[in-house]
């Protein structure tokens, strides 16, 4: 449990500096250059995804079982994932009317991934894992808003397209996981 937790501060820990360092991390991008920042910034997300990855795997094999979900709630957290998937893809989609409407589709999108995987999972290293992205990206999501607030952002709209490109390319990652990846790589089947 101590890597997961050592891999989960690194890693939402470096992706917090915006919302609770954004001056600090000015100061330093000004010092250091965009480019040392970010390589900065990709190591250490690197390294706390790796922890992520390997500390959750170690802490599977003694779980902590906090409580047992119903079956049904597998099926909820595949199905809520789907949304989740659109969302995200709709962020890297520039001009999306999903974008537009939601305004920081990913972050959204991270929480409600997150809190599927609660309603599905109530072992301590689920929580830990998923409860740990749920309240980053209730804080992320926030901040996000008071910067475009105060910086005044408006997000476009180009044309419906990108919109149907965002929900087609969302829906072929989610069946691609939700049916194959998810089982394969994380030893789960949702749908199994």
């Amino acid at each position: 449990m101590t890597l997961l937790v050592i891999g989960v501060v690194l890693f939402l820990g470096i992706h917090s500096s915006r919302i609770f360092a954004d001056n600090t991390r000015t100061q330093l991008i000004t010092k250091i250059g965009a480019n040392g920042w970010k390589g900065i910034y990709s190591i250490i997300s690197l390294a706390g995804f790796v922890l992520i990855i390997y500390g959750f795997g170690v802490a599977r094999e003694t779980p902590v079982i906090l409580w047992n979900s119903p079956t049904w709630t597998r099926h909820l957290a595949a199905l809520l994932t789907l949304p989740a998937f659109i969302m995200i893809a709709a962020s890297q989609i520039p001009g999306t009317h999903i974008r537009a409407k939601l305004k920081h589709p990913m972050v959204l999108g991270v929480k409600l991934w997150a809190f599927a995987h609660l309603l599905a999972n109530g072992r301590l290293h689920d929580v830990v894992l998923f409860g740990a992205f749920l309240v980053w990206a209730v804080f992320s999501f926030r901040a996000a808003r008071q910067r475009d607030r105060a910086t005044g952002t408006l997000y476009t709209t180009v044309r419906a397209w990108r919109d149907v490109m965002a929900i087609v390319f969302g829906i072929v990652a989610w069946a691609a996981f939700a049916f194959h990846l998810h089982g394969r790589w994380i030893g789960v089947q949702p749908f199994g």
